[in-house]
């Protein structure tokens, strides 16, 4: 099997059920986007020096989850979606995160992106989230579920917290906020 098709050639490519439509459109746009931080999720994986294999299964659980949400916002609206996220993705995220949390210090001022390689890439990774949550969110009326816009809501924090946890895991200080410039 060929790795290309050809059939984007003149700036179109196939939702889910083949509807063709344009590359720049919104969907596209959000599926694209959620796709470019499923990679810096990866990123992040791969610059882990620290095993952890619970941490890690459950980032490669999110990249799993990124592609449902994908294919759910490649699927034209008046067709059935074959991967759908539910409450009890999102619920999950957030179990995560307050779990996380307990093993971290408290936050008392603002932390800069960055730290081990790891957690840099799961900041930029949750930067990313966000600019699919603004896309999804633009997109008309009926065409996205609510559970992707929480979901996509709740991850950005859940990358929040695993970059913290990312730098607790590697020993690496966060980079506090300057109080002044």
């Amino acid at each position: 099997m060929k790795i290309y098709t050809k059939t984007g050639d003149k700036g179109e490519t196939s939702l889910i059920y083949g509807t063709r439509v344009p590359k720049n459109h919104p969907r596209v746009e959000a599926y694209g986007t959620l796709d470019e931080a499923n990679a810096a999720i990866g990123t992040a994986v791969s610059l882990m020096t620290v095993e952890n294999v619970a941490f890690r299964k459950s980032l490669e659980h999110v990249q799993t989850l990124l592609f449902h949400a994908g294919a759910e916002l490649a699927t034209p609206q008046d067709k059935e979606v074959r991967w759908k996220l539910t409450e009890k993705h999102i619920a999950d995220l957030e179990s995560e995160v307050d779990r996380w949390t307990e093993e971290l210090p408290p936050l008392k001022q603002f932390i800069l992106p960055g730290g081990c390689p790891s957690a840099a890439a799961l900041h930029q990774a949750r930067t990313i989230v966000r600019r699919a949550e603004r896309l999804i969110v633009s997109m008309e009326e009926g065409t996205r579920s609510e559970h992707i816009i929480r979901f996509i809501n709740r991850l950005s924090d859940h990358l929040f917290v695993a970059a913290r946890f990312a730098n607790r895991l590697h020993e690496t200080e966060e980079i506090l906020l300057a109080p002044d410039i």
